[in-house]
């Protein structure tokens, strides 16, 4: 009995997918739940696993082509794992007992095995599915749809490395072509989107992190022993602040829906985490409501997930403003782009020791630029900079955020 291996239903924001990689070849036994196929979409990368114990069948959808939610990418012989082995002995049992002419062969039925030699096809390398693990003509036409698929998968597992920027020697005078991942075209589509459609304006800031930094060497290590090995970070801090200064200037935690502003009572933040496939920004749910160690932990289960290629669909929707932190990479400023329909977006840099004016005389502080770029329409330019300032605020003086004030 074929079953059939069908795309994930997709969510109303994901139109299709691509099939990514096949980790199975027709004929290969497969277990249930086992992953056969990978199909990436904007977003992520979702697994198909099988649904039954069995042999793969025909592959109706090679490496490269789009998929639409819930179609058809191939087929499982239900029980034919079980049926390999009497399959493969055959030419062993016909050398030493041969079959009378005219005589029904015992592993293949007559129209089958014509139908297996006019394709090409070694009869004792198809899965039967028949009585006795007996191949019938259902299984010949399987394996022939199946060999026609094959080859046209063949240059899409070859290119796919083609994906990471080639390495040239010196001297060449020569250009490669690779196709765009869907997550950079998706990227580049919503780049362009933000910067068309919106108003977009940075404005900078700068904040001196030297009672965030004191305060995060003092405690680090009892941190991480009360909290079960989740260490501290900056980037809670950050959220911390961003969430608190949320509450107070609800315009930078709204959305722009047609002609109404949608004010959202929650702050669903998205942290930008850099991943093998290029950044991809999971949402820290009620962020308003989460501790330091809730926020550390759930960045960095985010940060493994997104390593391994395990984010999901929902993990990855949603959220009401982005923080990105390019000062991992030594970025000392930049202008990030607002995430549509998002209305902000705050940006962290590199720190750096610098000198500065503090009561009249000159001392060395540890600072970062902030920048907020945010969307014009909704936000005056007032609000932006005070909420920035806000932030700014709470981080030099980190008690604050503790004493809510």
């Amino acid at each position: 009995m074929a079953i059939e291996i069908k795309a994930p239903t997709f969510p109303e924001s994901v139109a299709d997918g691509t099939v990514a990689t096949w980790h199975k070849k027709p004929g290969d036994a497969v277990k249930r739940d086992e992953l056969i196929v990978d199909i990436e979409t904007d977003k992520v990368v979702l697994e198909v696993l099988a649904t039954a114990d069995g042999v793969l069948g025909a592959i109706v959808k090679n490496e490269g082509d789009t998929v639409l939610s819930d179609e058809v990418l191939g087929s499982i012989v239900e029980g034919g794992a079980a049926a390999a082995a009497p399959a493969a002995a055959a030419p062993a049992a016909q050398a030493a007992a041969p079959a009378a002419e005219g005589e029904d062969d015992p592993v293949a039925a007559p129209a089958a095995r014509k139908l297996a030699e006019e394709n090409g096809i070694n009869i004792a390398s198809v899965a039967g599915t028949g009585k006795g693990g007996r191949v019938t003509k259902e299984d010949v036409v399987a394996a022939v749809a199946a060999k026609k698929a094959a080859p046209a998968a063949a240059p899409a597992k070859a290119a796919a490395p083609a994906a990471a920027a080639p390495v040239f020697a010196a001297g060449d005078r020569v250009e490669k072509r690779v196709p765009m991942t869907r997550l950079r075209a998706k990227v580049a589509e919503r780049l362009v989107e933000a910067q068309s459609n919106m108003a977009m304006l940075t404005t900078f800031n700068e904040v001196d992190m030297t009672e965030v930094m004191a305060l995060r060497s003092k405690y680090k290590d009892l941190f991480e022993k009360s909290h079960n090995g989740v260490r501290l970070g900056f980037m809670s801090f950050f959220v911390k602040a961003a969430t608190e200064a949320l509450k107070r200037f609800p315009a930078v935690n709204a959305s722009i829906d047609g002609s109404d502003i949608v004010y959202h009572g929650y702050a669903d933040v998205g942290v930008a985490v850099s991943s093998d496939r290029g950044l991809v920004v999971p949402v820290l749910r009620n962020a308003e409501l989460m501790s330091l160690a809730e926020i550390e932990g759930g960045i960095a289960t985010f940060g493994k997930k997104a390593r391994d290629g395990k984010l999901s669909m929902e993990e990855m929707t949603g959220g009401t403003f982005t923080i990105t932190n390019g000062g991992t990479f030594g970025s000392m400023m930049s202008t990030p782009i607002v995430n549509p329909p998002q209305a902000a977006i705050l940006g962290m840099h590199n720190i750096i020791q610098r000198p500065m004016a503090i009561n009249g005389q000159v001392v060395i502080r540890p600072m970062m630029y902030l920048a907020l770029s945010y969307d014009h329409r909704l936000i005056d330019g007032k609000e932006a900079v005070t909420f920035l300032v806000t932030i700014k605020n709470l981080l030099e003086d980190p008690a604050r955020l503790l004493l809510d004030i």
